[in-house]
């Protein structure tokens, strides 16, 4: 056990002239949903009848849509690798009260709500396995790691609000088995392992393929797989998204990266145009920022970015040269995988005048009992961080 690591818990850095502010979404895998404000004081609690799937976005109606887990990965016969499985999505208002919900099977990891009122989830289906004959072509992973002999595919949807489906992809009908293919030291249970999605300006689809060391841009209308970004410059990554100035940032997790040194993750931007980093943030001793698995990170408007380091359960937020201006440890213990963790699948931050946010009741005083437990006076704070 690291003493320093686990006893320093909420806000640990704070600095007001640099911040963006706001309030920050997130959960552990339990059954709450929290909303902090910059100082760590809770705001709101969502008390959900599911544990996480994966995560939850707050839409700008106020409410909040979150992916739930029904059964896990053992109870469905399936591999540790879907520990992520979830099942349901459901939406609630300010209060925690159930306003929509749809099933959506064998849904894993990422959820991305649409303009539309619409909302996308992957899964990792039956439908999606991958025909014999292509499953042989498939390059790359662990051999003989197929599960019970077979490839499972990524599929995505799209539900409506009445829980039908109106649109869908099959991973293996687009991906090319070569030029796609999955990491040397990856299992072949699952191909390509999808785990973020992003809906881009034009209508098109991100999606981050984690086993294929990838980022693709889908074609909405036709399915058609229109550009590949980060092949040899990303490893395992997550949360692909299109910034307001049109490049790719994406959460490099850096597992498997095949060159010596200590393991780290980063963010980079990509310019789409050239598939080239125009910008980057590490950490200064590079392994003290690393996120094997999950981790995501937003751009604010003031150019800073808020970054989730999953693993750890640890948020923080950098200015664009990479100083340090917030940071944020969970207290809140979950269950995943067969351990008591911090573990959080990623984190929002939402600004003051989010249209979600809009006459909500934002006073720590609602939740007196919780602060005095987990707010930003429950936690040691005679300390003076190394800021450079």
């Amino acid at each position: 056990m690291s003493i320093a690591k686990s006893a320093l818990k909420g806000v640990t850095y704070y600095d007001k002239t640099k911040s963006a502010g706001g309030y920050t979404l997130f959960s552990t895998y339990n059954y709450d949903v929290w909303l902090i404000d910059m100082e760590g004081n809770i705001v709101n609690r969502w008390r959900m009848p599911y544990s996480p799937g994966s995560h939850q976005w707050l839409r700008p109606t106020g409410n909040m849509i979150h992916a739930g887990m029904i059964k896990s990965h053992e109870e469905m016969g399936l591999p540790i690798e879907m520990t992520a499985i979830g099942g349901v999505l459901v939406e609630v208002d300010w209060d925690s009260n159930l306003t929509w919900k749809a099933m959506a099977p064998y849904s894993n990891h990422d959820i991305r709500p649409m303009d539309n009122g619409h909302v996308m989830y992957h899964s990792y289906n039956p439908e999606g396995i991958l025909p014999d004959d292509l499953a042989q072509k498939m390059k790359g992973g662990l051999a003989g790691t197929e599960f019970e002999g077979q490839v499972w595919g990524d599929m995505v949807h799209e539900l409506d609000r009445d829980g039908k489906v109106v649109w869908e992809w099959k991973a293996f009908e687009h991906l090319d088995p070569v030029l796609d293919c999955s990491c040397m030291l990856e299992k072949r249970s699952l191909w390509p392992y999808i785990n973020s999605l992003w809906i881009c300006e034009d209508g098109n689809v991100l999606m981050s393929l984690r086993a294929a060391n990838e980022v693709i841009r889908v074609d909405y209308k036709t399915g058609r797989i229109i550009a590949r970004y980060g092949k040899g410059k990303i490893f395992h990554q997550h949360d692909a998204r299109e910034l307001d100035n049109g490049n790719i940032m994406i959460l490099d997790n850096g597992n498997h990266r095949p060159v010596y040194g200590p393991n780290y993750s980063r963010v980079i931007e990509i310019d789409p145009d050239t598939d080239e980093i125009v910008w980057e943030y590490k950490a200064d001793y590079p392994s003290d920022f690393y996120s094997p698995v999950c981790a995501g990170a937003e751009r604010m408007p003031n150019g800073n970015t808020v970054i989730c380091d999953s693993w750890t359960g640890r948020i923080f937020e950098v200015t664009g040269e990479g100083e340090l201006v917030w940071e944020y440890i969970s207290p809140f213990i979950g269950y995943q995988v067969g351990m008591e963790t911090t573990m959080m699948w990623r984190a929002h931050r939402y600004l003051p005048d989010f249209p979600g946010l809009k006459g909500k009741d934002l006073d720590p005083k609602r939740f007196s009992r919780e602060n005095r437990m987990f707010g930003p006076d429950s936690f040691v704070k005679e300390f003076v961080p190394s800021i450079f």
